[in-house]
């Protein structure tokens, strides 16, 4: 913790905040005492809320103002999001999107892939680590149940196959459960290989039929659901930043606002952190 009562580790993710923007999104990290936030290049307006679009990569008077935004208010972008491997296209073209995140002293970029062929998805993520490495900044990838790498297993398989430090694995609390995974497959694993995490919860048996609808709008706030957020938090590494990515579509379409929808979710992090720390 900080002086200011803060915990360090702790970021918000854009997909909670369904296309705020930036500026805005920066404020409400800092009012609710959060150091971190997740970004992507292009707004992502996913429910219709009326933000007006945006680009960070067009808009370089925006690029100013965020980055003058984040000193003032002591936050800082933890992770680029939304870079995508896809069928057809090469991840060199995704060159411009790095230079943005290296203008904003973002980190490290979270990749998925949208190819079928795993052999070209693991030699796109080796390509796209090599250009973001050029750029200081690290790769994580996540493992999505239905995409191209679904679960921890092949998640490893692909930070074996790229073999660089830069190359690691970002653990989301709900794919990890819902991929048959869990605490005691995290404790095994060297914690190198572990970048960023993302916190959430939901239920074991799913509240919705089709899985990504379920895990893009309608999550549960840590503690709401099934899953043993205490037991992964302890085996994963103490010094990763843990992302709060509880996206509430029901909420907001009834027009709660971002703080009251996301400060139980950072108050019950903040007690499981608390808890794990106490052991």
């Amino acid at each position: 913790m900080t002086a200011t009562g803060r915990n360090d580790r702790l970021a918000l993710g854009m997909l909670s905040v369904f296309g705020l923007p930036p500026i805005e999104f920066v404020d409400l990290a800092a009012e609710l005492g959060c150091r971190h936030i997740s970004a992507a290049i292009q707004g992502m307006p996913l429910v219709p809320l009326g933000y007006p679009p945006f680009s960070l990569k067009d808009d370089a008077a925006l690029r100013k103002d965020l980055f003058a935004a984040m000193d003032d208010r002591g936050v800082t972008i933890s992770l680029g999001d939304g870079f995508l491997v896809r069928p057809g296209a090469d991840v060199g073209a995704l060159r411009p999107d790095l230079d943005v995140m290296a203008e904003l002293g973002v980190p490290r970029v979270n990749v998925v892939s949208l190819d079928p062929d795993l052999s070209r998805a693991l030699d796109q993520f080796a390509a796209l680590t090599e250009h973001a490495a050029r750029r200081d900044i690290g790769t994580v990838v996540e493992p999505v149940p239905g995409l191209t790498i679904g679960d921890l297993p092949t998640g490893l398989a692909a930070t074996d196959h790229v073999g660089r430090s830069e190359f690691r694995l970002l653990v989301d609390t709900m794919h990890l459960a819902r991929s048959g995974s869990g605490a005691s497959e995290l404790a095994a694993l060297d914690p190198e290989r572990i970048g960023y995490a993302q916190l959430n919860d939901t239920t074991l048996r799913p509240r919705i039929d089709n899985y990504m609808e379920e895990a893009m709008f309608e999550r549960l706030v840590p503690g709401e659901g099934d899953l043993p957020l205490r037991d992964i938090l302890a085996a994963l590494p103490t010094d990763i930043v843990i992302e709060i990515e509880v996206p509430q579509r029901s909420l907001a379409l009834a027009g709660v606002s971002p703080i009251e929808r996301l400060r139980p979710c950072v108050e019950a992090a903040r007690r499981l952190l608390a808890d794990v720390q106490a052991g």
